[in-house]
């Protein structure tokens, strides 16, 4: 649509916009008199149509989303004109350790090689993860460490106090996980999983020398603090280097999570037989080993592009992606060269939304972009994955198979066998996320996690009475863990890794480190909760735990049909557009075919992230498809945006 120009009262000081995608264009941005004649009434040129815009003082709006202003040398780059002030790096950003540099020596690997080592590493701090959240599986089970802590005798009082030496550590995860997303924005990924590292490390030091509960409480906060930290920045870091293949890389990360957790168990395992301190002090402070494996290799690794454009290191940013993305590390490759472009345009979107980018504004203020909505989603879904119960089988798996009737020893190896398998069914989830798509994997999985729940209810029931034969009991028993295995085994390749790349996957790009905060603090308070709780409910309910778990299975199946719309394959200008529409997913889905069925023209512009596009949308919706659109919106073609694959 047409926008009448007005005169801006004072000269703008920016330099306006204008898109150069034609090859050839020229070789300045606004290199002519008379486009440097416009850019002071305040018009913005793009693809040679001129659009006057208004604007205050010293800034030019741009109605469409701000694009970077492009220009190319010599060598036909593509480069960028900031159109607003660079974002202020804080005073105490120059005593920050481990920032990244071009000229610190890296790893002498370019292309597919370096985007893999990218994803082991990032895997090393998952595995890290994993290994903390089962560590204390085995610890609760430690005699000294019992009583130690003064929670040997058998009350409803030392239940809870059990529940909550574990559930504390989710209060670090909580608070390290936003102040991480806010961090992270301000001094980059790396320098931000650095500090988390060291955070770890002290909270790890003092677990494993802890002298009564109270320490130890200190102690969990401190490590769930570096925990939390690692949880929002790595995934995010990841998917920022690798944005192509998410769903295959995030599964490859969790494998390695549920293999930290498996080693944790297996350790303990080995250490039943020996000295009471050394059985439980020792697992916790080989937590240690794999933070400074992280600290060691940390400089060998790239910084995320995007927060280096964001920060207007153009130049820096180009170097890291040729290295990612072609086999040479040729800075000259077209790949490079759009990506670079799309990055730019996103960057350019979050200097008009940039007060949108705080965690008050993101949940408070409602924005073109529905990220409140968003937000909601990514909390919600990280809470539901801990309330269909899989914190009751890794931290609480011993207990589970005491429930059937094993005894001790047999309840240890069960759980050490339970977590190998469990491990080894996260690789469905490599192979599978990227092709089957997220919603039919979810509705998957609560199903059937939902069913091996209630029949392990049944059977625990009867693997607990004692007025049944021995040998009956023992077949009740092997049921219950036929379907504990198969319960961990289905949420392993489902529900394991679908929660950590739906904020990937439909958080803005601007706001994409906090949004993965906020999926830390999903995740911290459903964790919280069921660790917290459950010793209780063992106690008190016995079996009928296991059926509640399942109703809650059960429960998320309407919740995620209404609500969560499938993100495999889309772009995030597509889910912009989706997350415009209606609430409920149908009729998201249907005013969207009935966009493209209307003017499908108009429908590729809205997919490119058009915002006038998508407000000519809501028109099309309001005449039901029936009425010619008309706007003088023009015709922008810049790349896709990366695909959610």
């Amino acid at each position: 649509m047409a926008v009448k120009a007005e005169p801006a009262p004072i000269e703008p000081q920016e330099t306006p916009m204008r898109n150069l995608d034609d090859s050839n264009a020229a070789s300045d941005v606004f290199e002519d008199p008379s486009s440097q004649a416009q850019a002071r009434k305040g018009v913005a040129v793009l693809d040679d149509v001129v659009a006057p815009k208004t604007g205050r003082a010293g800034e030019v709006s741009q109605e469409k989303g701000h694009r970077p202003a492009l220009s190319r040398n010599s060598s036909s780059r593509r480069s960028f004109t900031q159109l607003n002030p660079l974002p202020v790096r804080p005073t105490w950003a120059k005593y920050v350790p481990f920032k990244w540099s071009r000229e610190s020596k890296g790893l002498p690997f370019s292309g597919r090689k370096l985007l893999r080592l990218t994803e082991c590493w990032a895997g090393l701090a998952i595995l890290f993860y994993g290994y903390d959240q089962g560590v204390m599986s085995g610890v609760n089970t430690s005699p000294h460490y019992r009583q130690i802590m003064g929670i040997t005798a058998d009350t409803p009082r030392n239940s809870a106090a059990e529940g909550g030496i574990v559930s504390v550590y989710y209060g670090g995860t909580l608070l390290g996980g936003l102040v991480a997303g806010s961090v992270a924005d301000r001094v980059g990924r790396l320098p931000t999983i650095g500090c988390a590292c060291i955070v770890a490390i002290i909270g790890a030091a003092l677990q494993s020398a802890s002298q009564e509960i109270a320490m130890m409480c200190v102690a969990r906060v401190i490590t769930g603090l570096g925990t939390g930290a690692l949880n929002c920045v790595v995934p995010v870091w990841s998917a920022e280097l690798n944005s192509h293949t998410r769903g295959a890389a995030l599964g490859f990360e969790f494998f390695l999570n549920i293999c930290g957790l498996a080693i944790a168990y297996w350790i303990e395992y080995g250490l039943r037989g020996t000295n009471e301190q050394l059985r439980w002090r020792l697992p916790l402070a080989l937590q240690i080993v794999f933070l400074v494996g992280l600290l060691a290799t940390i400089h060998l690794f790239p910084e995320s592009p995007r927060w280096l454009v964001r920060m207007g290191d153009e130049d820096d940013a180009r170097h890291i992606l040729a290295r990612l993305h072609t086999e040479d590390g040729n800075e000259e490759d077209e790949a490079v060269n759009n990506e670079l472009y799309a990055i730019g345009e996103v960057v350019a979107i979050e200097r008009r939304e940039k007060n949108v980018n705080h965690y008050w504004p993101m949940i408070a203020h409602k924005d073109r972009y529905r990220t409140r909505r968003r937000i909601g989603l990514v909390v919600l879904l990280q809470i539901m994955q801990e309330l269909v119960g899989i914190g009751v089988v890794t931290v609480y798996a011993p207990t589970v198979f005491a429930q059937a009737g094993f005894s001790e020893n047999k309840s240890a190896l069960l759980s050490g066998i339970n977590d190998i398998s469990y491990a080894a069914s996260v690789w469905v989830a490599v192979l599978t996320l990227d092709r089957v798509g997220r919603r039919p994997t979810l509705f998957t999985g609560a199903i059937v996690m939902g069913v091996s729940l209630v029949l392990c209810g049944i059977a625990a029931r009867y693997a607990a009475d004692t007025t049944v034969s021995a040998a009956a009991r023992l077949s009740w028993g092997c049921v219950v863990t036929a379907f504990t295995f198969l319960y961990t085994a289905t949420f392993g390749a489902t529900w394991l890794t679908i929660p950590w790349l739906f904020p990937v996957e439909t958080v803005s790009l601007h706001v994409r480190a906090k949004g993965a905060a906020y999926s830390v603090l999903g995740w911290s308070i459903g964790n919280g909760v069921v660790t917290m709780i459950t010793p209780f409910l063992f106690k008190a309910i016995t079996y009928w735990t296991f059926i509640l778990f399942a109703l809650l299975n059960f429960a998320t199946l309407p919740v995620i049909w209404a609500l969560y719309p499938e993100t495999s394959g889309r772009s995030l200008e597509e889910m912009d557009v989706l997350f415009t529409s209606s609430v409920w997913v149908w009729k998201a889905e249907q005013e969207i075919k009935e966009l493209a069925e209307a003017d499908p023209e108009l429908f590729e512009a809205a997919r490119r992230g058009d915002t006038d596009a998508m407000a000519v949308r809501k028109r099309v919706k309001r005449q039901n498809s029936q009425a010619t659109v008309v706007s003088s919106v023009g015709s922008h073609h810049r790349p896709r945006g990366e695909k959610n694959v």
